[in-house]
């Protein structure tokens, strides 16, 4: 299988994440990036660097004002006196309708939605990296190929239009996603990463055009917390283009697989002519954030069942954290993929 991924994605290297109130290292580590592409490699994918397709793509998701704030806001925020390493936002507008701040501390809080995603001085850098990759990905699915690979890093599925959050900044798999519809394509996201894509969701939530489907753990008592549950359907001309499919905490491989039965069941009546896996692999039982409990050989299970769909397809990485298991899961969904496709 073909794969895409820019080695300047390892440029950003986040260091703090706040959870329950306590400082731990941020699990979004570039390491990621190494044991994902070993992962990769040891299911046969082959990887190039994308070509730079500019922002036109980008900016057919995110507003001219998130952007611009995406590739100002570190030297910024740096100048401020006493200003730390990394922006962190400490305040928050009540809603979007709020007046927009000048000031960098007011628009980290307008543009960041948590604590989750500092920015670094090769945030940037990395986040256009990642998007050019699922930028390429795209292209390759809308020139013919019947699926790709994509290592994106930072992942995506938590960035809205205009906002930040959950270690994502842009949001890949939409952008891929309008990438192969502006192409003449029918598409479907499927996210299939422990945390619901409220990004992704937030972006397509009134749009009939492209279908969201995402399978997660039940976010009552997990991030995101305000979105993924199962009676958001969308909204105005999206009504009923929606679907989530929560699981509940602890669940594994038979829950999974079953939801994925009414995920194909939607994608099917929607008449999606090729589909955007958001593929993370965080629902493993040895993941950092212990949600589900899916096992290597379920992964596998859940490739297969995704091929199953045979529609062209593009896998774009999500989330999927560092332990023993994640790269032998990666190669375990993407074997179980392509062996079934």
């Amino acid at each position: 299988m073909q794969a895409i991924f820019d080695p300047v994605q390892m440029r950003h290297d986040p260091q703090n994440f706040m959870a329950l109130g306590a400082l731990h290292p941020s699990p979004e580590q570039p390491r990621r990036a190494e044991v994902l592409r070993a992962g990769a490699e040891a299911a046969g994918c082959t990887f190039t660097a994308p070509p730079d397709q500019g922002l036109t793509p980008i900016a057919a998701i995110h507003t001219p004002e998130y952007l611009t704030f995406l590739q100002t806001i570190h030297a910024r925020w740096s100048a401020l006196p006493g200003a730390g390493p990394e922006v962190v936002p400490n305040i928050h507008p009540h809603a979007r309708t709020d007046t927009y701040p000048t000031g960098p501390v007011g628009q980290a809080g307008y543009h960041q939605s948590d604590t989750g995603c500092p920015i670094g001085p090769q945030t940037w850098a990395s986040a256009y990296g990642a998007a050019q990759s699922a930028i390429a990905g795209a292209d390759i699915v809308a020139g013919g190929a019947r699926a790709a690979y994509v290592l994106a890093r930072p992942p995506g599925h938590h960035a809205y239009a205009d906002t930040a959050g959950g270690f994502c900044f842009l949001n890949n798999s939409a952008i891929a996603a309008e990438r192969l519809r502006a192409a003449g394509y029918r598409p479907a996201i499927l996210d299939v990463d422990v945390h619901h894509g409220n990004g992704t969701q937030g972006i397509f939530y009134s749009r009939a055009d492209i279908l969201t489907v995402s399978v997660h753990a039940d976010p009552s008592r997990f991030y995101p917390h305000f979105w993924g549950y199962a009676g958001e359907r969308g909204a105005g001309a999206g009504l009923g283009y929606n679907l989530n499919l929560p699981l509940t905490m602890g669940q594994g491989d038979t829950e999974f697989l079953d939801a994925l039965i009414h995920a194909q069941t939607a994608i099917s009546n929607f008449g999606a002519d090729v589909l955007v896996i958001a593929l993370g692999l965080d629902a493993s039982e040895d993941d950092p954030f212990q949600a589900l409990k899916v096992t290597r050989s379920g992964f596998t299970r859940i490739g297969a069942a995704i091929a199953s769909m045979g529609l062209p397809m593009l896998l774009v990485q999500e989330g999927g954290y560092l332990s023993e298991s994640l790269g032998g899961n990666l190669t375990a969904a993407l074997t179980g993929f392509q062996e079934a496709a």
